[in-house]
């Protein structure tokens, strides 16, 4: 890869309030519970690998909050966690919007969400 095409963390991290980078820490060890993740830098976001495909992706780090994209091949409307959950026009994708304000937000359902994203959807 080309110097100009690498991205790095601490592109996003930089310059973020405490909060937020307490979100980011204690999202990404939530999943790191499950086994080993792989952040991977991109270049407008931050995507979640668990070795075999990206299992989710953070489009945001705001001043007090952070936002996450769960991609899945079905749509998993009865939950309190997700926003918002749109269908990737043209593909069988549906990407479920959690937005993190505080630690206790990753709670036994986001986990349930993790684990599926995880393990489960990545089977396939």
């Amino acid at each position: 890869m080309a110097p100009s095409e690498e991205y790095h963390l601490s592109h996003f991290l930089t310059g973020k309030s405490e909060h937020t980078l307490a979100l980011f820490n204690h999202f990404i060890n939530s999943f790191s519970t499950m086994d080993n993740v792989e952040i991977v830098p991109l270049k407008s976001m931050i995507a979640i690998d668990n070795g075999h495909k990206r299992v989710a992706y953070i489009t945001q780090l705001g001043k007090n909050f952070i936002h996450v994209v769960f991609p899945f091949k079905r749509e998993y409307p009865d939950n309190l966690c997700f926003q918002k959950i749109a269908q990737v026009p043209g593909q069988q994708q549906f990407n479920h919007h959690f937005r993190m304000l505080n630690t206790n937000d990753v709670n036994d359902e986001v986990m349930g969400f993790m684990k599926l994203a995880y393990f489960e959807e990545a089977l396939s």
